[in-house]
């Protein structure tokens, strides 16, 4: 015989069991943003197209802020720079990019920190985002650092398309024979029409 188990502790089995399906299908749905928290501010990244980036590509990029709770911090409310690092990098090494962030709409939030960046080459980047807050606003000062992989872009390289006009270029110059080469074989010519009217002459007089 098996043990009877109280209607009670079913429905308790129950509920946890969907509130663990409903836990993972919220992670799986947040799995194509990376999020970051630290003290009372959270940070979410997004990419276009689909945070997977190009490099030579002009790549939008937001980040959703928000505070303990779910409010969302817009860029009125955040003193927030971005820097750009290849990876790797020094701890005191500048910079690669600095772009300038600007209030953007995405997704449901409204003026939140965004900008457009252009990765120079494929690899890895480091974004990190620093913010504090701006008079009136109140949440802790926060620093954030995303690690980026950047994809081989379709961008052509200026110096491939330029490469058909010195080829022509040089071909061109090739063609053309420089002065002292004309020279040199104008000389035996001038020097054979020499020696044949000499010859001429010389039959003449005879």
């Amino acid at each position: 015989m098996f043990p009877q188990v109280s209607r009670g502790k079913s429905a308790l089995g129950f509920v946890m069991l969907l509130t663990s399906g409903i836990f993972i299908a919220g992670v799986d749905s947040a799995v194509a943003h990376k999020v970051k928290t630290a003290a009372d501010v959270g940070a979410t990244i997004h990419i276009e197209p689909n945070d997977q980036p190009r490099s030579g590509e002009s790549a939008k990029t937001w980040f959703a802020l928000t505070r303990r709770g779910g409010k969302a911090i817009p860029l009125k409310d955040c003193n927030c720079q971005l820097a750009v690092y290849a990876e790797p990098h020094t701890p005191k090494e500048p910079a690669l990019l600095s772009p300038t962030l600007k209030p953007v709409v995405a997704e449901r939030y409204q003026g939140i920190p965004g900008t457009e960046i252009t990765f120079p080459k494929p690899g890895i980047y480091q974004l990190q985002l620093t913010g504090k807050p701006a008079s009136g606003a109140n949440f802790s000062p926060f620093k954030f650092n995303f690690q980026v992989t950047v994809a081989a872009g379709a961008a052509v390289d200026s110096t491939a398309q330029n490469s058909p006009n010195v080829n022509n270029e040089q071909e061109n110059s090739s063609r053309q024979l420089p002065l002292w080469a004309i020279a040199l074989l104008t000389v035996p010519i001038i020097g054979g029409l020499f020696m044949v009217l000499k010859g001429v002459k010389n039959e003449n007089r005879q």
